[in-house]
């Protein structure tokens, strides 16, 4: 599927090779143009067979997830502006029927985007039946990434399709993660953090959102002798966030229904 809010035109760039797609999705994303990178990347993975280096998988999602994390806020306040106009009764006005065009709108485009990258994840990147020791941080990745996205869907397009959906994809993803990856893992570790949020705002078992990050946090801090250097700065800060939300989660405080605001998806662009 065409991203039908990009004009890019590939054409005019005439036959690149995995090289030089990379060097222009770098480029793109110097220049803070997103979509243009959405398109190398889609070219890269379509047509070069190779699998995809960490950088590669990397540019991927700092592509789509500045693309769709901008409409995720706007729809969050259209939603909010609405909220607030029900609640002091002027849901029947011209102004409260603008904002629900708009906010319409803008989850199309979260569709849009959303069916985009889950095509590439289920049609050409995510082979479960291959998962090997070798391969698991690759296919870990892809997995978590498409839960990601469909839980993005179930925020703006409630579905119990979605909702399915996103609880599948991270479950494999974690049943992976938990069986080739260190407790350490960012990638692992930023699952269990994007997973237990998904339980507690989509799901709604705050229970075992809880206990998916209580299960993670313990678990890292466990082997944290063994966290290697290069991990050290993207583990410790995804910890410090299932902290963060479990002391949030388990409190009796106002802010308690806000605790999805602390997730951290993608991160170190992964």
């Amino acid at each position: 599927m065409a991203l039908q809010f990009c004009a890019f035109d590939m054409a005019k760039f005439g036959s690149m090779n995995v090289t030089d797609l990379v060097e222009m999705a770098r480029l793109a994303e110097n220049a803070e143009r997103f979509e243009d990178m959405i398109m190398f990347m889609r070219e890269r993975v379509k047509n070069h067979s190779e699998p995809l280096s960490t950088e590669e998988r990397n540019l991927m999602s700092v592509a789509y997830k500045n693309v769709i994390g901008a409409r995720r806020a706007s729809w969050r306040q259209f939603n909010y502006e609405k909220e607030t106009m029900e609640a002091n009764g002027k849901s029947d006005t011209g102004e409260y029927e603008k904002i629900t065009k708009y906010e319409s709108q803008v989850a199309d485009e979260i569709l849009e985007i959303s069916q985009n990258v889950l095509g590439l994840l289920e049609d050409d990147l995510i082979k479960e039946n291959e998962v090997t020791k070798d391969n698991c941080e690759e296919m870990v990745f892809y997995l978590k990434m498409a839960g990601d996205y469909y839980r993005y869907l179930t925020e703006s397009s409630p579905s119990s399709e979605y909702k399915h959906k996103c609880k599948e994809f991270y479950t494999k993803a974690y049943d992976h993660a938990k069986a080739h990856l260190q407790a350490t893992h960012p990638i692992r570790l930023g699952l269990a953090l994007n997973f237990s949020v998904c339980y507690y705002e989509i799901l709604e078992d705050k229970k075992q959102a809880c206990a998916l990050a209580k299960a993670a946090f313990d678990g890292a801090i466990s082997e944290l002798d063994n966290l290697e250097e290069a991990d050290y700065r993207d583990s410790t800060l995804i910890m410090q966030l299932l902290r963060d939300n479990l002391t949030l989660w388990t409190s009796t405080t106002e802010g308690n229904q806000d605790a999805g605001d602390l997730q951290v998806e993608d991160v170190g662009a992964a």
